[in-house]
């Protein structure tokens, strides 16, 4: 078997998405509700063993993979390409926040994020594009296995929707949210990619 088996994680609830601001690439700590999340995973990995697991290299994602490399007596392996993207001058702040001072760019972004990103923000695209190498290369490294990734919110529906074909203006839209440590299924083979499932609560 070519194909690998790759089960998406956003990491659990930090204090910014709790009072939902942008958190790119800023590092910022899991609330305990995160903590409590993060075991939670721990104790699905342990009922669904997998092979691998790898991590953004921001300390909350690598927070969050922690009890289920714990419970499986693995090593996390970090890759840079899985960091969250930047959201620029939003990061910190509020959609809300981001309308009142600028309400037509923040128009703009709702109507297409990737062709209107936030001033000083990364590409969509860019960040699309790296993720989704990023998730290939895992995929291709355990051939036939089964690999934890834990990674970030929008990096993510940007790279499910890359490798659905799915198009990129509309990862909002398509993918409202991802569930703090909820899974989303996928099978990587080359580059054809089935999703089996998605945003499935592990507690």
């Amino acid at each position: 078997m070519t194909s690998a088996t790759l089960l998406l994680v956003r990491h659990g609830q930090t204090v910014w998405h709790a009072e939902n601001r942008y958190a790119g690439v800023s590092d910022v700590a899991l609330t305990d509700t995160g903590y409590a999340q993060a075991e939670a995973l721990g104790k699905w990995a342990a009922a669904h063993p997998v092979d691998a697991v790898w991590t953004s290299p921001l300390s909350r994602a690598i927070a969050t993979a922690e009890p289920a490399c714990r419970a499986l007596g693995l090593t996390a392996r970090r890759e840079p390409a899985l960091r969250e993207c930047d959201f620029g001058v939003v990061e910190g702040h509020t959609l809300a926040e981001f309308a009142a001072r600028n309400p037509r760019a923040a128009d703009a972004f709702r109507d297409d994020p990737v062709a209107h990103p936030f001033p000083g923000a990364e590409d969509p695209r860019a960040a699309a594009g790296r993720g989704t190498a990023a998730l290939r290369r895992i995929a291709a490294d355990r051939p036939g296995g089964r690999v934890l990734v834990v990674a970030h919110n929008t990096l993510l529906r940007l790279v499910l929707c890359s490798l659905l074909h799915i198009p990129l203006a509309e990862y909002r839209r398509v993918l409202p949210r991802l569930g703090n440590a909820a899974v989303s299924e996928i099978r990587v083979d080359g580059d054809h990619t089935a999703l089996l499932s998605l945003n499935v609560p592990c507690a």
